[in-house]
């Protein structure tokens, strides 16, 4: 069974990022995660481009970090877990880093560093099917990432402590009243809805790239990110090197 692809499609100022693993429900890998920061270090040289989207193949957004490279690092040193976890955060804080506006178009679930990826764009617009779900603390392991940084910046405290910490999912019906989503559409609909909320971006991409400069300015730039991945990596390290835990 392959990997998860990576698909970029850049056309009339916009760029459309597909992860496409449908059979996998669009797990990352570290493969996936390399092509991803490749994909948006695309983006950011083309200057024809005025806003981005990340959207997954199937019935699924993203199912978070491959079951097998977490089973594996169990294994590892903390030295190890700690390096290939960094990798892994790589792709969905290179997406977040980008220069253009983005937006996550939520096709489906979006899991563990799936949600990650959601929550780094600037908006998030779901299908009436998709779930946010955290799934770390529910399998044992401390959320990495930045997660609950992510969370509580989206949805504030409350939001955070309940997916974060106590394990509950977000359905799409409720995640525009949390903070997490700007709008819920009917599945058909997910694409032209995003189409036609980036195509004045599209249109003046030197606009686009200075009020997404100004935005990210406005929320306090990455340096907080930066921390909060920092510190959850480390108890990440230490959640995946306990004995007697199952993913």
């Amino acid at each position: 069974m392959g990997g998860t692809r990576i698909d970029l499609q850049v056309a009339d100022g916009a760029a459309w990022i597909t992860l496409d693993g449908p059979e996998r429900r669009n797990a990352l890998d570290a493969r996936a995660v390399a092509d991803l920061v490749a994909a948006c270090d695309r983006i950011d040289a083309d200057p024809s481009v005025g806003a981005a989207v990340v959207t997954g193949a199937g019935t699924a957004f993203c199912s978070g970090a491959d079951t097998a490279v977490l089973d594996r690092l169990r294994n590892e040193t903390p030295a190890v877990r700690a390096e290939e976890l960094s990798r892994l955060y790589s792709g969905f804080h290179r997406f977040g880093a980008l220069r253009v506006p983005t937006i996550a178009a939520v096709n489906g679930p979006a899991v563990g560093a799936g949600l990650n990826l959601a929550l780094a764009a600037d908006l998030r617009v779901l299908a009436r099917d998709a779930v946010l779900v955290s799934g770390f603390s529910r399998v044992g392991i401390h959320p990495g990432g930045g997660h609950l940084h992510l969370l509580a910046q989206a949805g504030g405290g409350s939001v955070a402590a309940g997916m974060g910490v106590f394990a509950q999912r977000m359905p799409a019906d409720r995640a525009v009243a949390s903070g997490l989503a700007w709008a819920v559409v009917e599945p058909e609909n997910l694409r032209s809805t995003v189409e036609g909320m980036i195509r004045h971006l599209a249109a003046d991409p030197e606009l686009a790239r200075a009020l997404a400069a100004s935005l990210r300015s406005a929320a306090g730039g990455p340096d907080a990110w930066d921390a909060a991945t920092g510190e959850e990596r480390d108890r990440q390290v230490w959640s995946l090197g306990r004995t007697g835990r199952e993913t």
